[in-house]
């Protein structure tokens, strides 16, 4: 697992807790918010973002009806995790590149 080591130890110790709800579905807006100048809150809601769309296009594949459904539930699974990984990273003051993820959440610019 890759992490940057780079944030502001004030930072990260200030907002660890909001930080972490960047992996809560769509409380990923909370941190854009009441955080949006904090660099650790913002790096971990980009991924947070990148993570709620994909769920919501696995909210679509579920539609398809048997191989939607399979498909649905394992990415579904992997999303849960993913997103729980995260959370545990944010609440210790670390940050994770998540792979894939980090790479779309990178190109948004707040």
């Amino acid at each position: 697992m890759e992490e940057i080591k780079d944030f502001d130890p004030k930072d990260v110790e200030e907002n660890k807790v909001i930080a972490a709800l960047s992996y809560i579905w769509i409380l990923f807006i909370i941190p854009l918010i009441v955080k949006k100048d904090s660099r650790f809150c913002v790096e971990h809601a980009k991924q947070g973002i990148v993570l709620f769309i994909a769920e919501l296009i696995v909210l679509i594949i579920r539609i398809i009806p048997v191989l939607g459904w399979i498909v649905a539930y394992v990415l579904g699974v992997v999303l849960t995790i993913v997103s729980l990984i995260g959370l545990i990273y944010a609440l210790q003051g670390k940050f994770w590149k998540i792979p894939i993820v980090y790479d779309f959440a990178k190109g948004f610019k707040f």
